[in-house]
């Protein structure tokens, strides 16, 4: 029986390692997708809650910033090629996003470079980099 344990032993261990990725990547998942889901339809405080405790209160929106937003429609939001792994718990995604100023019906295309960071205890993404930066430029 001795010769059988270490095998088992080590297939077990495997199976846990593969559910906690499997239980970060839902979780990655889930959370792109509700984070696209509120930008797409305008929600941006509820994308801002996505975003880094420590980073939002280093760069507070200010009630400018949050009345540009309020003039803004998005028509689209295209994730390219989706997220990809840059460390152990980091994930970084290109993502184009079409928005339209109501006022003026001007559309423009903004790039968002998107870092994401995986809380291990918590088992939550946060949003790093803040929200795209819809200025004109």
């Amino acid at each position: 029986m001795r010769p059988l344990a270490l095998p088992a032993l080590a297939i077990a261990l495997m199976a846990l390692a593969g559910c906690a990725t499997d239980k970060r990547n839902q979780a990655l998942n889930k959370t792109l997708m509700n984070y696209a889901a509120a930008i797409r339809w305008g929600d941006f405080p509820g994308a801002q809650s996505f975003v880094d405790k420590d980073y939002a209160a280093e760069h507070p929106m200010s009630s400018i910033d949050q009345g540009r937003l309020q003039q803004l429609r998005v028509t689209g939001y295209d994730e390219g090629s989706g997220p990809r792994p840059d460390g152990d718990d980091d994930v970084v995604q290109v993502v184009q996003i079409n928005v339209v100023n109501v006022n003026t019906q001007a559309e423009r295309t903004v790039i968002d470079r998107q870092r994401w960071h995986y809380d291990r205890e918590k088992n939550k993404w946060t949003l790093m980099t803040g929200l795209p930066d819809f200025s004109p430029h």
